[in-house]
């Protein structure tokens, strides 16, 4: 059958039921039982029957529409790997449902926050997706008073607002730290990005209880607000001197590429462009990427897949759109540490 041709009534003769109940069933509105719903999609899959959005939005209360507003700077988004496959991710899983994902990347909190009340006033989304949870974040409680749905990546809620899907970074920050110690590093800086982050509080908290029980000294933690160049000069100052630090942790791969490269610069200052690469401290990435890849030397990383937790995020929003019972906070994809070059060498 012609896909412009097939229509509600189309499916309702194939059944023999009522279009009414077709359109029930197609809406995901009570009245019609869960076989009939079932029935109702794979007839509509097998005859190609495609929705019509615009009339759909106008038949019923939905939008269709996933809402993704996060307060960062489009500087970001350009070269931060991991958030752009993240929303890849989003976004493959919402359009097999017949979602769209609305993006409105916002300078401030507070214009994310006037984002969710415009969108709640004028019925604009069905649900959001939260990143980058920030410590007495006022984000979950107004969702929460606002009506609107919305899913976590990152968390745990403190205060129970929202559902949530987390990447272990303690247990993450630990293997790090296991595989410098393994090759005689005693010094190690972590350059963190904001201090305000969940996810940066998480892996600061572990990288010091390591530190400590350890007895590796005074824990050393710097934040950069993901400045590349301050990144850098801290890497260049740290690294010299009388005790320098042998090893850094970088919040993502920027940093550490942009380190890497301070690094050589200020070596071949002062010796021979050919030995710049011998003794450089060893760097580790929290994020990986093409970069860490072909750098020279290439960049030990932690390797997360981003498009699919992408996706496991948006499963657990559809799935609350569909009334289905969702549990509370779950840590998910424990990460893999990518051994590279520049942690491939003991510490001299």
């Amino acid at each position: 059958m012609d896909d412009a041709r097939v229509n509600l009534k189309d499916i309702a003769n194939e059944l023999g039921i009522s279009q009414t109940a077709v359109s029930f069933a197609i809406n995901d509105k009570p009245g019609v039982s869960i076989q009939t719903k079932r029935r109702v999609r794979e007839a509509a899959a097998r005859m190609g029957w495609k929705p019509a959005y615009a009339a759909q939005a106008l038949g019923s209360s939905k939008t269709m529409t996933v809402g993704f507003a996060p307060a960062r700077s489009m500087d970001a988004f350009q070269t931060e790997g991991f958030m752009l496959h993240f929303m890849a991710g989003i976004h493959a899983s919402l359009s097999r449902s017949g979602y769209g994902l609305l993006f409105r990347p916002c300078a401030t909190l507070e214009e994310e926050l006037d984002t969710y009340r415009d969108w709640a006033r004028r019925k604009r989304v069905d649900g959001v997706v939260l990143v980058d949870l920030l410590s007495d974040d006022p984000r979950p409680r107004l969702l929460h008073n606002l009506g609107l749905p919305a899913v976590l990546a990152g968390g745990p809620d403190s205060d129970n607002y929202l559902p949530s899907l987390s990447i272990d970074d303690s247990r993450t920050m630990t293997t790090i730290m296991d595989h410098l110690s393994s090759r005689g590093h005693a010094r190690i800086a972590y350059l963190s990005g904001d201090e305000n982050l969940d996810y940066s509080r998480a892996r600061v908290s572990s990288f010091k209880d390591f530190v400590l029980r350890k007895n590796l000294g005074e824990p050393k933690v710097e934040f950069t607000d993901f400045t590349p160049d301050k990144a850098a000069a801290l890497t260049v100052r740290l690294s010299s001197g009388k005790n320098p630090y042998t090893a850094f942790i970088y919040e993502n791969e920027i940093m550490a590429a942009a380190s890497l490269r301070a690094m050589l610069e200020s070596r071949t200052a002062s010796i021979a462009p050919a030995s710049a690469h011998m003794g450089l401290p060893a760097m580790v990435s929290f994020e990986d990427s093409f970069i860490c890849q072909s750098t020279y030397p290439s960049i030990t990383s932690v390797h997360r897949d981003a498009g699919l937790y992408g996706t496991k995020v948006a499963n657990l929003l559809l799935k609350i759109f569909r009334g289905e019972h969702v549990g509370g906070n779950r840590r998910i994809l424990t990460p893999k540490l990518v051994v590279r070059e520049s942690t491939a060498r003991p510490v001299l």
